[in-house]
């Protein structure tokens, strides 16, 4: 079997040729009923549309190419090729070709990982989780994975970062209402809690990814401190609130802006001019009754 020119890294030819004597002893085809699913297969999400397509292709034409499963007691687990077994059997066919390779988790794992990316059937939540499977579980290096699938290190390092969204928010990446380019952008907000509200509102508003940068700097951005020209025209307000009232009560006023202790300091020059200054204020009847 030729590796392919070009292709994806340590692509599923180059994975399949250390097997490839095993592989072509297996070839045959098997009974639908005696092939399993794999478990541990990184595409979660079968949309049912197009396997209703496939299927009406393979009713047609059958199943062109083989699907790829190891042995387990007895009975063909599928390493490669789940998609084409679904749509066999809703097409009503009793046997698919199959061909059989010996595998253990580990390479069936990265079969699987990289069949499905050349086929671009993971969405990006799916993609991670497979790549981290396949540093947590089989113990390989992001360097490693990255060469298994032609990603680069910080590739695979950015791919993985898409495991720390919050779960809404990674359900929005794998349903297709945020891109990956969207889900990385939310990954800057320093305050973590405000992730899921920002990816509502992206959505609401139909946000492009630069947008959505733009939206991330103002959330890191820190409070605004009242400018210098705010003060100013703070101030000019207070001098002429002063001048008006003067001139309405016929006496000095000095207006003090200090928080809860602010003051208004209104002059008198006597005891009877006291007076006038509270009937003014206070009115006749507050005045005399004192």
């Amino acid at each position: 079997m030729a590796i392919k020119k070009g292709g994806l890294g340590r692509g599923l030819d180059a994975i399949l040729l250390d097997n490839s004597e095993d592989a072509e002893k297996g070839a045959s085809v098997a009974r639908i009923s005696d092939i399993e699913p794999n478990p541990d297969q990184p595409r979660k999400n079968f949309d049912n549309e197009a396997l209703s397509a496939l299927a009406d292709s393979i009713a047609e034409y059958g199943v062109i190419q083989p699907i790829t499963v190891r042995k387990i007691d007895g009975r063909y687990h599928i390493i490669a090729g789940e998609r084409r077994w679904r749509a066999a059997r809703m097409a009503g066919l009793s046997e698919v070709p199959i061909t059989v390779i010996s595998a253990d988790d580990k390479k069936a794992a990265e079969i699987s990982l990289v069949e499905n990316i050349q086929r671009k059937n993971l969405d990006p939540i799916e993609e991670a989780e497979a790549f981290s499977a396949l540093i947590e579980e089989y113990g390989l290096t992001q360097e490693e994975v990255g060469r298994r699938v032609g990603r680069s290190r910080s590739a695979i390092t950015n791919s993985l970062r898409l495991l720390e969204l919050p779960p809404a928010v990674m359900k929005y990446v794998a349903d297709g209402q945020l891109s990956e380019g969207h889900a990385k952008a939310l990954l800057g907000i320093k305050d973590k809690s405000s992730i899921e509200r920002a990816a509502d509102n992206v959505i609401l508003r139909a946000m492009s990814v630069r947008e959505t940068e733009k939206l991330v700097r103002e959330l890191n951005a820190p409070p605004k401190a009242p400018t210098e020209k705010k003060a100013e025209t703070d101030l000019d307000y207070t001098r002429q609130l002063e001048r008006s009232v003067s001139k309405h009560l016929g006496r000095p006023i000095k207006i003090v802006q200090n928080g809860e202790n602010s003051t208004i300091n209104i002059g008198f020059s006597d005891n009877k001019d006291l007076d006038a200054v509270l009937r003014l204020l206070c009115g006749d009847d507050f005045v005399d009754s004192l």
